[in-house]
């Protein structure tokens, strides 16, 4: 079975308290293997075109203003059944309702500075992770 790809971003609340390391230390523990990486700060049309989803949202303005705030780090990872394994490491959306020992639940701080994002289904992370990366920046290496 072929592995999974997910997009991963590192948002600017976590760069602010210097756990990028610790994030993806989380990320190879649980066998995903990260085959690109970027850091980068979002322009706001950047960020407007990937949260595209929610612009109907009463939250977007927010989105858009906290994820331009700082630099974030861009990732695909790769692994078996990729897209559940990330979501279940980061744990809830609302890091108040994270479970114990979740990235959101130990490095985020409310429902928008939570920390990370992961895509949420397979179909939408091929269309996040074009978003950000070339195939051409997505490498091939061997692992374990």
């Amino acid at each position: 079975m072929a592995a999974e790809r997910t997009l991963a971003i590192i948002k600017p609340d976590a760069l602010e308290k210097g756990v990028i390391g610790q994030i993806v230390n989380r990320m190879e523990e649980n066998d995903l293997k990260v085959v690109a990486m970027r850091m980068m700060q979002l322009s706001k049309e950047k960020a407007e075109g990937f949260y595209a989803v929610h612009k109907d949202k009463p939250f977007f303005g927010e989105l858009v203003t906290f994820m331009t705030s700082g630099p974030v780090v861009v990732m695909c990872l790769e692994g078996k059944d990729a897209v559940a394994k990330w979501r279940t490491v980061m744990g809830a959306t609302d890091p108040s309702k994270a479970a114990e020992g979740t990235v959101r639940a130990d490095f985020g701080t409310d429902i928008q500075c939570n920390a990370t994002h992961g895509s949420d289904a397979a179909e939408t992370a091929k269309q996040e992770i074009a978003y950000f990366f070339e195939n051409s920046d997505i490498v091939k290496y061997e692992w374990n």
